[in-house]
């Protein structure tokens, strides 16, 4: 099929135009706010678009006194068969249409459920993550069906509603959906782009485990004067925490920790060496001086790809608010989370802690720690005859490639691989100032253009990888 990948005026706003209705809608995971409208509004974009589509449901939902309070939303399933291939491999396009919470509100420049544009940019929650990433690969797929009334090959799409809460019921969705889910391949839902206009090709990404732990002090905040007598929980939580991190060196102190990794090979320190870095950029980016114990770029990009971490994401004891309470706290809390890398088990590593912390003397009754939650690291092989495609592909349309082995972040990429035994691939239309997860979130129409051309490339060169390749 000899389609070029370009895309017209009247395209272009088309994307526009769809990523603005989904961004009108808000789609909060954490509140459940908007959700099963926004999964029907996608299924109604996508038969729009020429794609099947259905919203699959676990009929499973939580209730108290036979009142529901937290609905499992719907996964949107999409797909469409090759007319003229229709034993063709299948590529499935993994994305999510929930979003962040928009707080703090009054951060923001604009309403944050606008889709307002403003030059090259379109802003609102989901812009970029992922409402914006989805919209590029559903348009690719229209374009082939509205320039040829066909595919090149079989599409999927699964589309699901948790991912910024983790995704609870993904793999519970992958499981029993299994046979309508077989694929080839997995695009995963983002994929960032350089300040070169370079697109990221990622192979992984890191698991991670989120915990609580709480010192408990006097049975109740009491008066700040009895300091001078009264333990206080506050002082044996920055203990504790000094204990399991060494935060000068960037070292995790907790035994056996990494134990269970799998060393990395030497072709995948060599991808490490050569990918590009500009380390000046970053920091700028992120706003500080240096990197934790004065690390070189290739030691900071080995940390980001290979190392797990161990990360304080909240501390909350005693008085917070304006003025003055003078008070000693009866509790003090650190809420942490530690990404994993390859072969770390989330619930393993969580017993790991709870044995180092009870081996420095603190009782069940002093500090209780608490799962909240965690999944495993993943890593699709260099070798894997899709990278090449995919590369090659992204070639076409992005100022060049970067081919990293794993994102620092976070997403159940691992349940594809275990559940229907297949690989992913990021990449997509996102730069880091984007502000996800922030106010002002926005997306830029150009990458939103470059992206939308790649997916069409890589749909178009996916029969070119052979079955005895793989």
């Amino acid at each position: 099929m000899l389609l070029s990948a370009s895309l017209n005026d009247e395209q272009m706003q088309s994307i526009i135009t769809d990523l603005q209705v989904l961004i009108r809608q808000p789609s909060i995971s954490a509140t459940c706010q908007g959700l099963k409208e926004c999964a029907t509004l996608l299924s109604k974009i996508m038969a729009n678009a020429g794609i099947k589509s259905e919203l699959l449901r676990l009929n499973v939902e939580d209730q108290i006194d036979n009142v529901t309070i937290n609905p499992v939303p719907p996964v949107v399933f999409g797909e469409v068969r090759s007319k003229s291939n229709p034993q063709s491999k299948t590529l499935l396009f993994y994305n999510h249409y929930d979003v962040q919470p928009v707080d703090p509100i009054e951060k923001w420049n604009e309403d944050p459920f606008s889709g307002k544009v403003i030059g090259n940019q379109i802003f609102g929650r989901g812009s970029a993550d992922d409402k914006g990433e989805l919209i590029t690969r559903l348009k690719a797929v229209e374009f082939f069906l509205k320039e040829t009334g066909d595919v090149p090959c079989n599409i999927k799409f699964l589309i699901e509603g948790e991912e910024e809460i983790g995704s609870p019921n993904l793999g519970k969705y992958i499981q029993k959906f299994k046979d309508k889910l077989q694929t080839d391949l997995v695009i995963w839902e983002s994929g960032y782009v350089d300040k070169d206009g370079r697109a990221i090709v990622s192979l992984g990404q890191k698991g991670i485990l989120n915990t609580e732990i709480k010192v408990h002090g006097p049975s109740r905040d009491i008066h700040s004067s009895l300091a001078v007598a009264i333990p206080n929980p506050a002082w044996k939580l920055i203990e504790l925490l000094s204990a399991l991190y060494d935060s000068k060196r960037g070292d995790i102190l907790i035994g056996g920790w990494c134990e269970d990794v799998i060393p990395i090979k030497e072709k995948e320190l060599q991808l490490l060496a050569d990918e590009p870095f500009n380390e000046e950029a970053f920091k700028k980016e992120y706003g500080f001086a240096n990197f934790i114990d004065n690390q070189d770029s290739y030691e900071v990009k080995k940390a980001l790809a290979i190392e797990p971490t161990c990360n304080i994401s909240g501390l909350i004891s005693g008085y917070t608010n304006s003025g003055i309470k003078t008070i000693l706290p009866a509790t003090a809390t650190a809420k942490m989370d530690f990404r994993l890398v390859p072969n770390m088990n989330p619930q393993k590593q969580f017993e790991k802690l709870v044995s180092f912390i009870r081996s420095l003397g603190y009782s069940q009754e002093q500090v209780s720690i608490k799962y909240l939650s965690g999944e495993p690291a993943y890593k699709t092989p260099i070798d894997n005859p899709y990278v090449k495609m995919v590369v090659e592909s992204a070639s076409k349309i992005f100022n060049g490639i970067i081919l990293n082995i794993s994102s620092p972040g976070t997403g159940p990429m691992y349940l594809f691989k275990e559940i229907l035994n297949v690989d992913s691939i990021c990449i997509g239309s996102t730069i880091l100032p984007n502000k996800l997860h922030s106010p002002n979130e926005y997306a830029e129409l150009d990458l939103l253009n470059k992206g939308t051309k790649c997916f069409i490339e890589i749909i178009k060169n996916f029969t070119s990888v052979k079955k005895n390749q793989i």
